[in-house]
């Protein structure tokens, strides 16, 4: 029996969807050598081109983070798991979170109404919540990013729990896509913005509470601002930039974030308190490169996944106001869907985190789509694009006869996108395998690179660009707008 690794769901594309491997060596470093030789392809998304393990890839032996053993030369035995976690992604009653005497003070704590004390009663009855419990509830103010799919469990909760003051950030419209896991809304809600039938919909759930909509998007000019007056933040975003920025706003401003990830069928819950153990950075103190990490748009999420970790979350807001039970402070848990499996790490915090370490070298806020790679290199440089009718009348002419150099029709999307919706003629060549599959296309050639909506078509054609295929051109806009703008048979998705 030799070292189980187990491959966290992004990564299972380069070891033949194979979600745990077993690997021979005597130490973290042999195991995963052993274990790029049998999936070479997995190496260059593991270490750095000088060897060194990526940092926003951490490694845990069973439960325990290397990092705080020997790093790679940690030894293994036969039987010990390993888990590659990368981003994707003692009670604290409200006393200690909240400032002001009257907070601290029960007997100043807010009333409830005989409305109320009818509407919590299952609460009030349970010895570990009761009347201060629920007084504590009232007096708190929550401040949740994002009312998607992690948003709507959680907004639905804390409302329906009695969080006095629920801030929602927010400043999308609601899609048809949204609906198989964003429960806050239905179908009389498409097209309008979240965060108007977001508060309609909480509003009706518990008119006991204030819904304090923010119809903005959250950045470095104002997360300290919206975040001094919330006493617990819950991230519920979907994307790096966001995240990094929601964790440093709140070790800057003493507040406790409430984690939360999601991705296919895996999901992470976490509360990163800088102020009381690790923050997101002490974990992943960089993001990694942009394009590296599918997002849910990209990837896909089971629909009641957002549900469950959404949940968990909303039951660690809840443990911190009332004071009760073991928050998951210094403490990640890894659910597994398709396994029915939690599994509990320990974090630990980094003495070297630029953030919250006792000698921090950040002190404001940064710029993190900057911080996250995302800059120049996903701009559009002029010739690089084609509009979908463009390339509808290109290929009208050279199937009237037209003597002009032919088209390739390059689809850079997934194989489950691909059996959606295609494109006759188009050749499928996923993002992450054209690296490799370059020698499968013609230098000479005219690339039309399209994906679902134009990101992951844009970064191709800046591969392709680079490694010779001057003709390469991004398709503005996808199949998306193909299906939308030329031809309404092509499904939309």
């Amino acid at each position: 029996m030799g070292v189980t690794i187990q491959i966290p769901t992004p990564l299972r594309r380069f070891t033949g969807e194979r979600a745990e491997v077993q690997v021979e060596g005597g130490t973290v470093e042999e195991a995963l050598s052993h274990l790029t030789d049998q999936y070479p392809a997995l190496k260059r998304h593991l270490f750095t081109d000088d060897g060194a393990l990526r940092s926003f890839v951490n490694i845990f032996l069973n439960d325990e983070d290397v990092r705080q053993r020997q790093s790679q030369a940690t030894p293994v035995t036969a039987g010990d798991t390993l888990f590659i976690i990368p981003s994707i992604a003692g009670g604290a009653p409200i006393a200690t979170l909240r400032q002001g005497a009257a907070a601290r003070d029960t007997a100043a704590l807010p009333q409830l109404s005989p409305a109320e004390i009818r509407h919590y009663s299952r609460h009030l009855i349970m010895p570990e919540v009761g009347t201060t419990g629920q007084r504590k509830l009232k007096a708190a103010r929550v401040l949740t990013i994002g009312a998607g799919g992690l948003g709507s469990p959680l907004g639905l909760y804390l409302a329906a729990a009695g969080v006095g003051t629920l801030g929602l950030v927010d400043f999308d419209v609601v899609d048809e896509s949204n609906l198989h896991r964003q429960v806050l809304f239905g179908r009389a809600s498409v097209g309008r913005p979240k965060i108007e039938a977001a508060a309609e919909r909480l509003r009706d759930l518990n008119p006991h509470i204030k819904i304090v909509p923010h119809e903005t998007r959250l950045d470095s000019s104002n997360a300290l601002d919206l975040f001094k007056d919330y006493d617990v933040i819950v991230d519920g975003t979907d994307n790096f930039p966001t995240r990094y920025l929601v964790n440093d706003a709140c070790v800057l401003t003493g507040k406790p974030n409430v984690y939360g990830s999601i991705f296919r069928f895996e999901g992470q819950v976490s509360i990163f308190w800088g102020a009381r153990g690790p923050c997101y950075r002490c974990l992943f103190p960089e993001p990694p490169p942009p394009g590296l990490v599918p997002s849910c748009a990209e990837g896909g999420v089971l629909g009641v996944l957002p549900g469950i970790i959404g949940s968990l979350q909303a039951n660690e807001v809840i443990k911190l106001i009332v004071g009760v039970g073991e928050p998951l402070i210094g403490r990640l848990v890894l659910f597994d869907a398709l396994k029915m499996r939690f599994r509990e790490l320990k974090l630990h915090k980094d003495p070297r985190c630029p953030i919250c370490s006792e000698h921090p070298t950040q002190h404001e806020l940064i710029d993190y789509e900057q911080f996250c790679g995302i800059g120049p290199e996903e701009t559009v440089e002029a010739g690089w694009e084609i509009s979908v009718e463009e390339l509808k009348q290109r290929l009208d002419e050279l199937a009237g006869g037209d003597e002009g150099r032919p088209i390739t029709l390059l689809d850079v999307r997934n194989p489950q996108e691909w059996e959606i919706a295609s494109l006759p003629g188009a050749k499928l060549i996923p993002l992450h395998e054209l690296q490799d599959r370059l020698g499968e296309l013609d230098t000479a050639a005219t690339l039309a690179v399209f994906c679902h909506h134009g990101p992951r078509s844009m970064r191709a054609v800046h591969l392709l660009r680079q490694m010779g295929f001057a003709r390469a051109v991004n398709v503005a806009g996808g199949i998306d707008a193909w299906s939308r703008r030329v031809d309404p048979s092509v499904p939309e998705y």
